[in-house]
């Protein structure tokens, strides 16, 4: 039974998955709100078009 949690803990195959996973919610995070910031910029601007016409 020692030997299962020994090798349990020394175990990272899933640590690489963790890792992958952070990085892409990091990036999805980033994605949103230069989405967010850029389309209030655009929704601004075609205002001020559609106002001016």
């Amino acid at each position: 039974m020692s030997q299962f949690f020994s090798r349990f803990f020394k175990d990272e195959s899933g640590a690489t998955a963790i890792e992958y996973g952070l990085i892409a919610a990091g990036i999805a995070v980033a994605i949103i709100a230069a989405v967010d910031a850029l389309g209030t910029g655009v929704s601004d601007t075609f205002t001020a078009v559609d106002n001016a016409l």
